[in-house]
């Protein structure tokens, strides 16, 4: 399994970055139009929540991206973080042939 060596970027931080500083957009308004509590985007923007697949839509809605796109940049973020926290998929062998 090759998994990146430099902590990927969260998709909160690439939310944040590229769309709403940006567009000068703040965490309640984005929120209201998102149909989301605003703990709840806080919660992504800094880095302390996950996109799921309902806010993986909602997102692709408001800045016309595709879901795949958020729920890809999470997946490669908890994937690297999974690899750090715990070697022990390191030890399990290796039961289909490359």
């Amino acid at each position: 399994m090759s998994v990146r060596k430099r902590q990927p970027t969260h998709p909160g931080g690439i939310l944040k970055r590229h769309y709403l500083e940006p567009l000068s957009l703040s965490i309640t308004e984005v929120a209201d139009d998102l149909g989301v509590s605003r703990k709840t985007l806080s919660k992504i923007i800094n880095e302390r929540g996950s996109i799921t697949p309902d806010m993986a839509l909602r997102l692709s809605k408001a800045f016309n991206t595709s879901a795949e796109l958020w729920l890809n940049l999470q997946t490669t973020f908890d994937l690297w973080v999974a690899s750090r926290k715990s070697g022990d998929w390191e030890k399990i062998k290796t039961l289909v042939p490359a």
